[in-house]
């Protein structure tokens, strides 16, 4: 049995995952878990950085012994090292607000079809591009890493970027599978400050014998390090033709392909094509998930299950919101950014909480629905069965009202998929018989519950409610 732990870092918070892998076992305890969030300094949002690497340092002592550790997160955020290896202050938040306006400023340089064709990624404001154009590179900067790279230098000494996180810079020749040395020169961007590589499963290096308070000598491997990739691993398909939703402060809703789509439909759908584990693609669009939900549970303070339990009470389709308006997409008062994106669009604002809840949950559902039809008509591939995994998957409402609007089975499960992803790889690289995904998934299914939702209602509700929200767009 190989003991494993998987550093798992979401958008909110992060976890330290104990790991046990043998035949027909795959097993997982949290160790310890911390918040993870944004802090604003003088203007500019930021990651604590050093706390994230002090908390991953207390919940790998409490693991106890371990085979392996192997780090995962967020994507698109980065770090930047000098010539002597420290870092040039703290990790900008990807939510900051310096990157407004640039995105249209690189366009202008960059047509889209370019960067498509090279990058096949979605545009999003905060993609790692625009990032480093609105921040620029100091002449100090030596090295570039994004987020997991970064502990696992400190971890071990040694720099790289693991393929699937560099995928989402929008600085990565995705049919290449390497850093686009046209694209790096044609934004500014100095290449010397992009490392090496790495696939996962590699191994970084070993734990450095000063203090991190480790036994010395524990590998570091590269395991999908955008927790997304990881996540799609744990998909517990038996099918082919499935698609899923790595669902939690995000939604990624799409396919896993063999190899990109980087046609203009694809583009002007604003698909991504981002590296998985074992060369797949993930064909997928962000959708704002339940970040929407989180804020404004946080702003009333109220029991998630009291809301979801309101919201199954309210009346259907009563209100609209687009999930994906910029408006949703900054901290701050959510209820009140709903009455008003409500007022804008000709809506009355909802009249109570559980209202609220149902209107966020529904719209989801419809964006989820036209997200899948999008990317079943680009990439000519039809879809039997739709996999919830992540936080998500224990939304029952938000699970049945994706099956209603989407009209396929969705099977829930597991909860911890990135973490399963990570293990799964940490697992393989040190001896563990997995000779591909199907083999992974199947340890999976065969040691993780799964629930399914099958569609009901009405689907002539649901063409009504998207045409309503979304028109001919």
């Amino acid at each position: 049995m190989k003991r494993v732990a998987a550093v798992d870092l979401g958008a909110s918070s992060g976890r330290v995952m104990l790991g046990e892998v043998g035949p027909g076992l795959l097993r997982l305890r949290e160790v310890h878990r911390f918040w993870n969030g944004p802090v604003r300094l003088h203007g500019t949002l930021h990651w604590d950085i050093l706390h994230l690497y002090r908390s991953t340092l207390d919940g790998l002592r409490l693991a106890g012994p371990l085979d392996s550790i192997g780090i995962d997160s967020w994507a698109v955020d980065y770090g930047l090292l000098d010539a002597t290896g420290r870092l040039l202050g703290n990790p900008i938040h990807y939510r900051d607000s310096r990157t407004d306006g640039v995105m249209e400023q690189v366009l202008a340089q960059v047509p889209a079809a370019d960067l498509y064709s090279t990058t096949g990624l979605q545009q999003l404001p905060f993609n790692t591009i625009y990032q480093l154009v609105a921040g620029g590179v100091p002449d100090q900067a030596a090295t570039f890493l994004m987020i997991p790279d970064l502990l696992a230098y400190w971890l071990t000494g040694e720099v790289g970027v693991e393929r699937t996180n560099a995928s989402t810079t929008q600085l990565y020749d995705v049919l290449a599978r390497d850093w686009s040395d046209e694209l790096i020169s044609r934004v500014g961007l100095p290449r010397r400050i992009f490392p090496a590589l790495r696939e996962p499963g590699d191994v970084i290096g070993r734990v450095l014998p000063d203090e991190t308070g480790l036994a010395p000598g524990i590998p570091v491997i590269a395991v999908g390090s955008h927790d997304t990739a990881s996540a799609v691993v744990a998909v517990p398909a038996s099918e082919e033709r499935f698609a899923y939703i790595s669902s939690g402060t995000w939604s990624l809703v799409g396919l896993e392909l063999d190899r990109p789509v980087l046609t203009d439909e694809a583009r002007e759908a604003n698909f991504t094509n981002e590296g998985g584990v074992d060369g797949r693609i993930r064909f997928l669009r962000n959708v704002m998930g339940l970040w929407i939900l989180q804020e404004c549970q946080r702003s009333w303070g109220d029991d998630l299950d009291d809301l979801l339990r309101a919201a199954a009470d309210a009346p259907p389709f009563a209100v609209l919101i687009d999930p994906d308006a910029p408006e949703f997409l900054a901290p701050g008062n959510m209820p009140a950014r709903i009455d008003e994106h409500c007022r804008k669009t000709g809506q009355e604002p909802p009249q109570s909480r559980g209202a609220a809840v149902r209107c966020i949950l529904e719209s989801l559902a419809l964006a989820y629905r036209r997200t899948l039809r999008a990317a079943q008509t680009t990439a000519a591939r039809d879809v039997d069965v739709l996999h919830v995994i992540g936080g998500g998957s224990q939304n029952e409402l938000l699970c049945q009202l994706t099956a209603d609007a989407c009209g396929v089975p969705v099977l829930a499960g597991p909860v911890e998929a990135s973490a399963l992803g990570n293990v799964l790889v940490q697992a393989r690289a040190l001896g563990e018989p997995f000779p591909g995904l199907d083999a992974m998934r199947a340890l999976v299914r065969s040691t993780h519950s799964l629930r399914r939702y099958d569609p009901q209602g009405k689907p002539a509700d649901w063409d009504a409610a998207e045409s309503r929200l979304f028109g001919t767009r």
